[in-house]
């Protein structure tokens, strides 16, 4: 990782298998010096070169890293692409230049979509097993699907097992992906969703319905999401039956260490909202741009229709649907994570 400014965030999220946040080499953890990361599979042994900055070992053999940069606006966009192209993946023996290692057998990949995960679930359970190792007290629930013919290297297909107990295991495969549907839908404390395998040791269903709410969310300390799916009256957020504002004040802007931003999305694709101004968000680097009251209060405009020239400065255009936002607080500080900063509250402008 590059070495960057003092003030601007960079990250570098390293999630295993099981969707856990398993470390952040970055401004957090690290601070913005930049340095290089060995990043290993489970159990590496081997010889760590004198320059590595640190050593993450990731749980599971399969893992993903996902790298986000500040732009603090449109003009900022040539130096986060510089700061970008600074970003380097290296195999270790490239990077230490000894003998490469012997590479991994390659691997049948099985065919996988939306429907498959319900209706082709255990086949394809097993098959992911390979690939992530039991975390520690995890063994006697993998012990009982192994009972069940799905185990790491086997291919599923119940034939031996008894029609009645394949008939139960595909229903429960339907079941289940409903009630993790519809957990995901009642979601709301963001800091209890996404975190270490530590901290999500044991918590099945909440990561399964963190990951199809919003896969790959950051652990609190991190980002903490505030999710708006309801205005403060508790009815559910829906263009056709209200026009919405938010209120910041002095008091109530997102307490962060990075940025904070407010994301629109419609709630039937969990799409962002196209609009003819083509904006999205708003965030704290257009605090400068935004319209304010002469005590320091900043009203967004929620809502599809523009509210008017003089205020489209403040306008988050949202569909004539049902739809949700999400603010972000990168680097939220101690009043946010410990609850004595309370986000403000969506209110609804009748029609």
């Amino acid at each position: 990782m590059p070495p960057i400014e003092k003030d601007r965030y960079y990250s570098l999220q390293l999630i295993d298998l099981y969707t856990n946040n398993v470390d952040y080499p970055g401004t957090r953890v690290d601070g913005n010096d930049g340095g290089d990361f060995l990043i290993t599979g489970p159990g590496w042994k081997g010889d760590i070169p004198t320059r590595i900055k640190r050593v993450v070992e990731m749980p599971t053999t399969l893992a993903i890293g996902i790298i986000r940069t500040q732009l603090f606006s449109p003009d900022d966009l040539e130096n986060v692409e510089q700061i970008q192209a600074g970003y380097k993946a290296t195999l270790l023996s490239v990077y230490a230049e000894t003998p490469a290692s012997a590479p991994p057998p390659s691997v049948d990949w099985l065919p996988i979509s939306d429907d498959l995960m319900i209706t082709n679930y255990w086949a394809l359970a097993a098959f992911l097993l390979q690939f992530a190792p039991p975390y520690p007290g995890d063994e006697t629930p993998r012990a009982n699907l192994a009972k069940l013919g799905v185990q790491k290297g086997a291919t599923w297909s119940g034939a031996d097992l008894s029609p009645e107990t394949v008939k139960l295991m595909n229903a429960v495969a339907v079941a289940t992906e409903k009630e993790i549907r519809d957990e995901a839908a009642r979601l709301t404390d963001s800091s209890k969703l996404f975190g270490t395998p530590e901290f999500m040791k044991g918590r099945f269903m909440v990561r399964a319905a963190a990951a199809q709410g919003g896969i790959y969310g950051n652990s609190v300390q991190e980002a903490l999401y505030v999710i708006y799916a309801v205005d403060a009256q508790e009815a559910p957020l829906d263009g056709r039956r209200a026009r919405y504002t938010l209120t910041l004040t002095p008091e109530t802007l997102p307490p962060v260490e990075a940025f904070w931003s407010l994301t629109m999305y419609d709630r039937p694709k969990q799409f962002l909202v196209d609009n003819p101004v083509d904006r999205y968000l708003i965030n704290s680097p257009m605090l400068a741009s935004l319209q304010k009251s002469a005590d320091g209060k900043i009203v967004l405009y929620l809502q599809h229709e523009s509210p008017g020239a003089a205020l489209e400065s403040n306008w988050l255009p949202a569909p004539s649907e049902s739809f949700y936002a999400v603010m972000r607080l990168y680097l939220p500080t101690a009043s946010a994570l410990d609850g004595h900063w309370k986000p403000p509250a969506i209110q609804a402008v009748p029609q």
